[in-house]
């Protein structure tokens, strides 16, 4: 399904100064909110993958859950969380990554993948990258295989692609 009277930049708000001052912080909730804005990004993000055989779909939390178990359910694949330390009730693998003011730490269940899944990444932002990098370790802990990422945003002046080596990177949007 295609939406091309839809503009996803017009469901984009600018917050000046949140959640530090300096920081301008794009505000996807106006998106989430119309439903033919929210059918476009979800199309968006499945039409690059379409035919690539992807077989698990991988959001990270929180707001990649928005956007991947959709994107899951176009692609016919499963979904797959990955969540913030303690939060998963199953063994899980865990890596740290690095945030501006210290480290996180991402966990996935042992389970959720295995070397015969192919992989799509998808999250709403990126920005260094740390995130998504640090969640293809995590895939790389279980033996899959990372087909490509996906984001709704891409903030290309902070260099997030740097950290995540050849797979393929699809934007919906991109600010330089």
């Amino acid at each position: 399904m295609t939406h091309p009277a839809v503009v996803l930049t017009d469901f984009v708000r600018d917050i000046p100064d949140f959640p530090k001052p300096g920081v301008g912080f794009k505000d996807i909730t106006p998106l989430l909110a119309d439903a033919s804005a929210l059918a476009a990004a979800v199309d968006g993000l499945c039409t690059p993958f379409a035919e690539l055989g992807i077989t698990k779909v991988v959001g990270m939390e929180a707001r990649g859950f928005i956007f991947a178990a959709p994107v899951a359910v176009g692609l016919g694949a499963g979904f797959v969380p990955v969540r913030k330390a303690g939060k998963l009730p199953w063994q899980v693998n865990r890596q740290s990554y690095e945030l501006e003011y210290g480290t996180d730490l991402l966990e996935i269940h042992q389970d959720a993948v295995s070397a015969d899944d192919r992989v799509l990444i998808v999250d709403d932002v990126l920005a260094t990258g740390g995130t998504a990098a640090a969640t293809e370790k995590l895939l790389a802990q279980c033996g899959a295989s990372v087909v490509a990422f996906a984001f709704v945003i891409e903030l290309a002046f902070l260099g997030g692609r740097a950290p995540l080596g050849d797979a393929a990177i699809t934007s919906l949007i991109t600010y330089s």
